[in-house]
């Protein structure tokens, strides 16, 4: 298991909970924080026990952005360091669908886990901003992320502004699927998984992968691509048995009791 300094790693029920644990810094991001995500990441991936990510911070805050005294990518000593954007990419383009569940204020940085994660329940009391404005920089490497869920309309306010905005708004914006009092925030996740977890495994995850990949050719092209990869998986085990349970009406074999 990957190192924890400022991190937590657990599983529950087939969930990974990757929790941002630097609460005194309102769990900025480090270069040694996201190479332990990275890494916490890439085992959950790999890991056949787990079928979601849920990512989540310590404390108050969900995670302040970069911090500014030893960001992202920046090597300390003979210390490995993971760009931000590898991160990034790795909760899009990973196996396993991620949740984030904010649960306080979300600036900068943080806000590209929001962009990236497939499914984002917040605090409602969550506050949000992009703030990179407003010390003289922009939010480049998030907005890869973020401006498909915002859209031009949305997004050029929001970025151009760096105003804050709750959890509500974010729905209403599109960065969030789902907006509850803080101290419903957990069971609002769990609902989630509860929801993710009567899907079979192979199921999810090529749907996951299809949310990414279509479109990217003519609708033509799209189809053939879809029809092919529907044949393959109506003739799995994981369809057989899903069918079979259908029919016999009881649970597939996925699914706990």
């Amino acid at each position: 298991m990957p190192s924890e300094a400022f991190t937590r790693y657990e599983q529950r029920d087939g969930a990974a909970w990757i929790t941002l644990n630097r609460p005194e810094a309102r769990n900025a991001l480090s270069a040694g924080l996201v190479t332990e995500v990275y890494d916490h990441l890439t085992a959950a991936n790999a890991d056949d026990a787990v079928r979601v990510i849920v990512i989540t911070g310590a404390g108050k805050g969900f995670c302040a952005g970069a911090d500014l005294k030893n960001p992202p990518g920046q090597r300390t000593g003979d210390e490995r360091a993971v760009p931000f954007s590898d991160v990034l990419s790795l909760i899009i383009e990973g196996a396993k669908p991620v949740i984030a569940a904010v649960n306080g204020a979300a600036f900068a940085g943080g806000l590209g886990i929001v962009g990236a994660a497939d499914i984002v329940i917040t605090a409602d009391e969550a506050v949000f901003s992009f703030s990179e404005v407003r010390i003289g920089v922009i939010p480049a490497i998030i907005a890869v992320v973020c401006l498909p869920k915002l859209g031009r309309h949305h997004g050029t306010r929001l970025l151009l502004s760096g105003q804050r905005f709750d959890g509500p708004a974010a729905v209403t914006y599109g960065l969030a699927h789902r907006s509850v009092p803080r101290a419903e925030l957990e069971a609002a996740v769990q609902e989630e998984l509860d929801g993710l977890s009567l899907a079979g495994p192979i199921a999810l995850q090529e749907c996951k992968k299809l949310v990414r990949l279509i479109p990217q050719g003519t609708l033509a092209e799209d189809f053939e691509f879809t029809a092919k990869w529907s044949r393959e998986m109506f003739l799995s085990e994981e369809a057989s048995e899903g069918m079979a349970a259908f029919r016999e009406k009881r649970k597939p074999a996925w699914v706990k009791d």
